[in-house]
């Protein structure tokens, strides 16, 4: 096969970050049109399959996010096509978006992360499932969407209300987890290497969807400005995690860190198997600090799909 490859760029879909995976369809698109690739921009819908076998690609990158992106659905409809494809697989993609299955297949090899527990939501109306603070997320959801923290001074009410806005009005089951205080990091694994940690500094509130995408939002500080046994405890954790759920490609792995508590406050809190690739996203930041360019990032993703 020629240096020149004929790139499908799957973006888009109807999942709650849409918007999100077309800013980043779009930017790999330019970017791997700009090393000479033909590329083909495919706005995911029911007729994929249909358009994937008219265009003929000879590899799709993989640029949805959430639902039917990231959860083994289009990994399989690729797989039976024989389409090769950037980033995880079936396997890794169904078990690393559900919350609970990604602790089933870490926490057993060491990897430290919040104990937490399922709990249907009109049970939150009763009583709270967990002492205050804690959080509550959907349980196969990412970008932080859906996510709260429910606090001790009652911020939804005690119990909460049915009339208080929170993920538990979209989603049937969430997880629950302890509230971490502290620090929030972020590691890119890229192949078989991590690549640095990031800090991210939301100006108000925390880390949820809006401050991921919301430029002037989220500071980020790349390198993290913390000691060296917790940044390397954390890529070890990241590239272990990686490994572990078997992800290709890039990933990036979530962290809280207690650092009152040192090496015993890090947890991991969840892997992304289709990191974003957007202007304000971290795996092209943190690329850049290792001295890889965007278009370079694209390429390699691509190639290692190969």
């Amino acid at each position: 096969m020629s240096d020149r490859l004929h790139i499908a760029v799957l973006m888009g879909g109807w999942s709650s970050e849409r918007e999100v995976s077309l800013t980043s369809g779009n930017g790999v698109a330019e970017a791997l049109e700009s090393l000479g690739h033909q590329v083909t921009r495919i706005d995911m819908d029911r007729n994929v399959a249909q358009v994937l076998a008219g265009v003929r690609p000879d590899v799709v990158f993989n640029a949805l996010h959430g639902t039917p992106g990231e959860d083994g659905t289009v990994q399989g409809m690729l797989d039976l096509m024989q389409i090769p494809y950037t980033h995880s697989g079936l396997v890794t993609s169904v078990i690393a978006i559900d919350k609970e299955l990604t602790k089933q297949a870490l926490v057993p090899h060491g990897i430290r992360m919040p104990q937490g527990t399922i709990v249907e939501s009109e049970r939150l109306y009763e009583a709270d499932p967990l002492p205050r603070p804690y959080v509550l997320k959907p349980v196969n959801e990412g970008s932080s969407v859906g996510v709260a923290i429910v606090m001790e001074d009652g911020n939804y009410g005690k119990p909460i209300g049915r009339d208080s806005e929170g993920p538990w009005k979209h989603f049937d089951r969430l997880l629950a987890e302890p509230f971490i205080r502290g620090r929030e990091l972020t590691v890119a694994v890229m192949g078989d290497r991590a690549l640095a940690v990031t800090e991210l500094k939301p100006k108000t509130g925390f880390y949820d969807y809006d401050a991921k995408y919301t430029d002037g939002l989220t500071t980020h500080m790349c390198p993290a400005e913390i000691p060296e046994d917790i940044a390397a405890a954390a890529m070890d954790m990241a590239l272990q995690a990686h490994r572990l759920l078997g992800c290709k490609g890039t990933s990036r792995s979530d962290f809280r860190w207690d650092d009152e508590r040192g090496i015993d406050g890090l947890y991991l809190l969840e892997v992304n198997t289709q990191p974003g690739m957007t202007p304000l996203s971290l795996v092209p930041e943190q690329a850049k600090y290792c001295g890889i360019s965007y278009a370079e990032l694209c390429d390699r993703i691509v190639r290692d799909a190969l």
